[in-house]
């Protein structure tokens, strides 16, 4: 849905501002808010074009917000893909550079290495919800649950047992999806 109003677009860069700032460990932690936004609350784009919009852009060489643009584009064109990027961008790189200066002159304060230390369950939290979110739609089609079971199993034993590159796992996805596995 291309032809958004200017309203709507101010509404898409302003939940992406909020969204930038609950992104601790990077945007990809928050793809399933981004979800319910664009796909189940707004019906801008669809389940495929949501998917696709992360895959193709985890999958190019770059940054992985990338993936922000590509669900921007999806929903309003460049209009969308500007809105999505800098809302997503300015406030956490704000934040970022003013806390990472604070931080560096505080860092024997007990309370930024608590904060620092809590930090790790969180990311960990947003990162399986934003999982969920990707293998949802396999794990519901019968024809599809058993491969992306063992899909899903396959990496989190690579993931947790070796130290192979997560690229080779996002091949052998891709190579299975690509031969009708799943």
């Amino acid at each position: 849905m291309n032809g958004l109003s200017a309203a709507d677009l101010f509404g898409l860069f302003g939940h992406f501002v909020v969204l930038s700032l609950l992104a601790v460990g990077g945007a990809i932690t928050t793809a399933s808010e981004m979800h319910r936004y664009v796909v189940l609350q707004h019906q801008w784009i669809s389940e495929a074009q949501f998917n696709a919009s992360i895959a193709i852009a985890q999958a190019a060489p770059g940054p992985n917000v990338l993936f922000v643009a590509a669900i921007g584009w999806n929903v309003a064109g460049p209009a969308g893909a500007f809105a999505t990027m800098a809302g997503i961008l300015l406030p956490s790189t704000v934040l970022t550079l003013w806390a990472t200066r604070w931080a560096a002159r505080n860092r024997e304060h007990r309370a930024v290495r608590a904060f620092v230390t809590g930090m790790a369950p969180l990311t960990i939290g947003l990162l399986l919800s934003t999982g969920w979110v990707l293998a949802d739609p396999y794990l519901r089609e019968p024809n599809q649950r058993i491969g992306a079971i063992g899909l899903i199993g396959v990496t989190i034993v690579a993931i947790l047992r070796t130290r192979i590159s997560p690229m080779w796992l996002v091949a052998m996805g891709a190579a299975v999806g690509a031969a009708g596995g799943i």
